[in-house]
């Protein structure tokens, strides 16, 4: 089969790369496309990828959004014009959601991102099939107008984290602390305030701060914010703790055994509750409470193979989905 997934940032990057592997080694054709963004291109690379490259990250205004969106959908169009994948996959990506619907793609999304509420409305009812961890209430996922729910007793993260080695070593003063900063620019984000930077600082009483900037690749006084591409996944191995408002780094620090501090901004973030309630050290607290947490926890290493082999594969449950569809024509 022909198989099309649309990366939109980092994570759907190793995301895509993760299920590409699978599919190229059933015999199937796997399209990865992306968009420039500035963790997109360099870690595309860094996996070995070479991904069809179709607009770009256009946060500025609801006006750049939309106008990067819809040229986005045009380009795809013509791409697979002449001949249209069998079947699509995705992580919120509404630019593919919108293509497959139109071209009549049958279409998997995966999902995890509970707060996201404009990418979920616009992509989660286009989708034949969602995969979601159990630790997402299922009355969530349908509420964004879902068609068909299956979920795995995991996290997104373990598709790529099992059997991880770090690819990169690092030669940071111990202890070192990584701090990533908020998505300032997302939909999700607007109105919330990034106290990321002011934690980071607070943090230097403690340690060396790794400061993982989003946009901006300035420096901060007292912070090392690296200026080019880093492997977040080997850098989350090595760190003596990681500290974030709980996106992927979050999750990859704690599958590895580094703890892992989340700031309390976004509503529940129903996947950390899962990974703390399976043993993971990954702990969720107020902005004021982040330097008590960071003296308790600062470089324990938490023993976490046992916890991450009990967890399953999200990339499995694709791949019996494939399958199923190969064999049926339907999910």
């Amino acid at each position: 089969m022909r198989i099309w997934y649309d990366a939109g940032t980092g994570k759907h990057i190793r995301y895509g790369a993760a299920i590409g592997r699978r599919m190229r080694g059933l015999g199937h054709e796997f399209i990865l496309t992306t968009r420039r963004h500035p963790d997109t291109l360099p870690l595309a690379k860094f996996l070995g990828e070479e991904p069809i490259i179709v607009g770009r990250y256009a946060p500025e205004s609801a006006l750049s959004r939309l106008e990067e969106s819809l040229k986005r959908q045009i380009i795809f169009c013509r791409i697979f014009g002449d001949r249209l994948p069998d079947l699509a996959m995705m992580h919120a990506s509404v630019e593919c959601a919108r293509v497959a619907f139109g071209l009549r793609i049958p279409l998997i999304s995966t999902f995890d991102t509970t707060h996201a509420e404009a990418l979920n409305r616009l992509t989660v009812p286009l989708a034949d099939i969602v995969i979601a961890s159990k630790a997402i209430p299922q009355q969530i996922i349908y509420s964004y107008g879902a068609k068909k729910v299956v979920q795995f007793e995991g996290v997104d993260e373990v598709a790529w984290i099992r059997n991880f080695k770090p690819l990169i070593t690092f030669d940071f003063r111990r202890p070192f602390i990584v701090v990533r900063q908020s998505e300032i620019r997302a939909v999700y984000a607007e109105g919330i305030r990034d106290v990321t930077e002011e934690v980071a600082r607070k943090l230097t009483l403690l340690g060396q701060v790794v400061y993982l900037s989003r946009y901006e690749r300035k420096s901060r006084r007292g912070l090392i914010v690296p200026r080019g591409f880093i492997d977040s996944a080997s850098l989350a191995a090595q760190a003596d703790l990681v500290v974030s408002v709980g996106g992927t780094i979050s999750r990859e620090a704690a599958l590895q055994g580094t703890p892992s501090i989340v700031i309390k901004v976004f509503n529940e973030i129903y996947v950390n509750n899962y990974l703390a309630s399976k043993g993971f050290p990954i702990f969720t607290v107020e902005p004021e409470e982040v330097i008590g947490y960071a003296k308790k926890y600062l470089g324990k290493r938490f023993e976490v193979k046992d916890f991450l082999n009990d967890l399953k594969d999200p990339v499995d449950v694709i791949e019996r989905l494939v399958e199923k569809y190969v064999r049926e024509g339907s999910f």
